[in-house]
């Protein structure tokens, strides 16, 4: 049903991106970039955070980002990641297959600054096979993202 859900998600808001349907799995961020022939990077991996004042929100990063806590605390106050059952029963997508699109649950979502290193980002679609390949700009205004600056710098992650 989440895979539907996003395919219903591009058609309610008339937009023309193909999902891309795999046999084999790309539900981790390196099976993902194997499968798509990409850097790990340019997997767009969405994370699910309750924040200390109750809200859940979304946030997508390049795929090979880490979390910097310093600087999500600052952007967010505490927060923690949510277990795979919040995420599924929130998102209505299976991890692995979390995305931004077509979500059981109208939740925020942040786009970390780690993503505009790239012009096109592939994120999941709804399960652990699927995805789409879409533009940074189409990204931000499809989900109604918001910028924030919450990861390592990728100078820090490579090393």
């Amino acid at each position: 049903m989440s895979l539907q859900s996003v395919r219903e998600f591009f058609a309610a808001r008339q937009l023309d991106i193909a999902i891309i349907e795999l046999e084999t799995s790309t539900a981790t961020v390196a099976l993902a970039a194997e499968a798509h022939g990409v850097e790990p990077g340019r997997i767009a991996k969405t994370l699910a955070f309750r924040l200390g004042d109750g809200r859940v929100v979304l946030l997508v990063a390049r795929g090979d980002a880490r979390i910097d806590n310093r600087k999500f605390k600052e952007a967010f106050g505490k927060g923690r990641m949510l277990p795979s059952a919040e995420v599924e029963a929130l998102t209505g997508h299976p991890v692995g297959g979390v995305c931004p699109f077509g979500l059981a649950t109208d939740l925020p979502v942040y786009l970390d600054s780690s993503l505009q290193a790239f012009d096109e980002v592939l994120p999941a679609a709804g399960d652990v096979h699927t995805a789409v390949r879409i533009s940074l700009a189409q990204l931000v205004t499809v989900v109604d993202g918001h910028w924030v600056d919450v990861c390592q710098p990728q100078e820090t992650v490579a090393a």
